[in-house]
């Protein structure tokens, strides 16, 4: 999608997963995974895990999610091999989400904006996550053009990184932790759009006591859940972990794909598996 779009990244998010189910597989081909592909770890070896994973499950699974960063260390060659994963997930029907997570200020946010946003970015997918925490208002560049370019935004949020509480469960002056600041203001941002706004959160499926601690209730947005598989996630943990918020739930699996491969009918066969644990999960 490199043209403006009439319909609403919440609009095609929630009639992918409907008709694909809730699934979203990332492609982090790090050192390890290629290896264990037998591929070599330069840009020939990321250029055949990335389009391989591709061709598997672009025209499967709901949801795709690039990690930026393995293909940003090698440099030009390596977003390039990350721009034909975007293009290729396109084209086989399945949505982008690049994990790029960025955040800054100002002109430098609005470049961010143009390029993982801008209606003729190569880089641009789907949707892309971003850091919050030089303030959400800080992000107000990106969500005005993904707005424009019906491109989605996740946020994060509660990530099931140790570190992560020290700034996420932090508390502001009118009580509220930082993480709920930050689920809050995406709320605000989705108020009255149906059937789901295009402003997402980022939680990890291995945080716990979600719903006693933070309230999701009025997000009407997607709540991107990374950790199922090699993290310590399981499908089953979605229902402890986000209780009546389950309906917004895109759960992430990574690692517990990708080991599959090499070959595409390993991984379509571990992207079935998976999506059949989350469905039963989630009870879609």
């Amino acid at each position: 999608m490199n043209a403006l779009s009439a319909e609403s990244f919440g609009n095609r998010l929630r009639t992918t997963t409907s008709a694909r189910g809730p699934l979203c597989v990332g492609i982090d081909p790090h050192p390890a995974l290629l290896a264990k592909w037998g591929l070599d770890d330069d840009v020939a070896g990321l250029e055949r895990f990335t389009l391989t994973t591709v061709e598997a499950l672009a025209g499967q699974v709901a949801v795709i999610k690039p990690q930026a960063a393995f293909f940003e260390r090698f440099g030009s060659a390596g977003v390039a091999v990350l721009e034909k994963a975007v293009a290729g997930i396109r084209e086989g029907g399945a949505l982008s989400i690049v994990d790029a997570k960025r955040g800054d200020i100002g002109s430098t946010m609005a470049a961010y904006a143009d390029a993982f946003a801008g209606a003729a970015s190569p880089l641009a997918g789907d949707a892309v996550t971003v850091s919050p925490f030089l303030g959400f208002g800080s992000l107000r560049p990106l969500l005005d053009l993904a707005a424009r370019t019906g491109r989605g935004v996740f946020v994060l949020a509660l990530t099931s990184n140790p570190e992560g509480g020290q700034v996420q469960h932090a508390v502001n002056g009118d009580g509220r932790t930082v993480a709920q600041t930050v689920i809050d203001a995406v709320a605000a941002e989705n108020a009255g759009a149906q059937p789901l706004g295009s402003v997402g959160v980022v939680v990890g499926a291995t945080v716990t006591g979600v719903g006693r601690e933070h309230d999701l209730s009025a997000l009407n947005g997607p709540i991107l859940a990374p950790g199922i598989g090699a993290q310590g996630a399981t499908a089953d943990d979605l229902k402890a972990v986000f209780g009546p918020a389950l309906g917004q739930v895109l759960p992430n699996s990574s690692r517990e794909v990708l080991g599959a491969g090499p070959t595409v009918a390993g991984l379509r066969e571990a992207a079935s598996r998976t999506l059949e644990a989350v469905s039963s999960a989630l009870g879609s």
